[in-house]
């Protein structure tokens, strides 16, 4: 059976992973379709081989689309997804718009695969917050094991997780520094070259931004409900991969053998634990990689039965492009759709 693929927001630094990834894992399609703004209309993306010319999104008709995957924002996804969803097509949406939906599900599929199958609700199913993504990948083998009662989580979060404007900003400023020019922020509330910035998405009234709000949300609508979190999302200065520093307490014991062990078994993850210069992944080596990396693995001497680790990978593939091509693989492995109509 081959399946029928739209892809909105196709020029987007998301949209031209997606299309890859489709391409690499030979994901099976009879057509392919590069959507975006109308503005767009003509410019050329990749697929594998082949180069695919965009489309209007807002003229489109998915009437004959099995599976639309959207990397186009929020406000875009909360106006085109129910019409979509509308048509027979099923939406898998990269935004925040549907993550809270109690209709929609939120899916990881190393976590919580069987989850889609509730997507025939509003033929809608949400792809996380990239740094909850790979965060949840890793907690979940040790949560099975151990049961996890509170984590405590800062991230370090790469510049591509405000989209092309953001790795445009970090590149401008680092030559503007290296040429004693002027420094400007436009995408970043301040300068990002060589610094570090301690807000991601706008601040709620109880001081947390609204990127750390959603690692709590999400965590829970993903994993359990019952586990206590909080975050400090921090923006730096790299380009691509999201870094995590993790501490966990769980309600039984656990040793950092045992973790280690548990996570080398686990769907998706990859233990680089060495405890010597240089053994561990840091984003630059994660950056183009499909894993969720795990290193640094350590009892915490603060706490009953806690851990603490450090968690990495590609924000724009585990934490978007792949997590929504795996939900897509999901529901065709657990044959929750079948094409519209076979490929000529």
């Amino acid at each position: 059976m081959a399946y029928k693929v739209a892809v909105v927001g196709a020029t987007g630094n998301v949209g031209r992973e997606m299309l890859d990834i489709l391409a690499e894992r030979r994901f099976p399609v009879s057509e392919v379709v590069a959507l975006a703004s109308s503005r767009s209309i003509g410019t050329e993306v990749s697929f594998g081989d082949r180069t695919l010319k965009c489309k209007a999104l807002d003229t489109y008709d998915f009437s004959d689309v099995d599976i639309c995957l959207m990397s186009a924002g929020g406000a875009i996804a909360k106006e085109w997804a129910p019409r979509i969803g509308a048509q027979g097509c099923v939406v898998i949406d990269n935004s925040s718009a549907w993550r809270m939906d109690p209709d929609v599900p939120l899916v990881v599929p190393e976590v919580n695969a069987a989850a889609a199958a509730g997507f025939a609700k509003k033929n809608i199913i949400a792809n996380p917050n990239c740094s909850t993504a790979q965060l949840v990948v890793a907690l979940k083998p040790l949560h099975d094991a151990a049961t996890i009662k509170r984590v405590v989580v800062s991230t370090y979060q790469s510049v591509s997780g405000a989209g092309k404007e953001g790795m445009d900003e970090l590149f401008a400023q680092t030559r503007s520094v290296f040429v004693s020019d002027s420094i400007e922020a436009k995408k970043f509330p301040k300068r990002i070259a060589f610094n570090l910035i301690p807000h991601i998405d706008v601040f709620m009234e109880d001081g947390f931004t609204k990127e750390e709000w959603k690692m709590v949300a999400e965590t829970k609508k993903i994993l359990d409900p019952k586990i206590k979190l909080v975050a400090t999302c921090v923006r730096v200065p790299v380009f691509i991969g999201h870094s995590e520093a993790v501490n966990i307490e769980f309600e039984k014991p656990i040793s950092a053998d045992e973790a280690r062990d548990i996570l080398r078994e686990a769907p998706g993850v990859l233990v680089i634990d060495k405890r010597e210069a240089g053994g561990y992944i840091t984003p630059h080596e994660a950056a183009g990689e499909d894993a969720t990396y795990v290193s640094r693995i350590r009892e915490d001497p603060t706490v009953d039965n806690g851990l603490v680790l450090w968690c990495v990978a590609d924000n724009l593939r585990k934490g978007a492009a792949l997590n929504a091509v795996q939900i897509a693989e999901a529901l065709m492995n657990r044959k929750l759709i079948a094409p519209k109509k076979k490929a000529a």
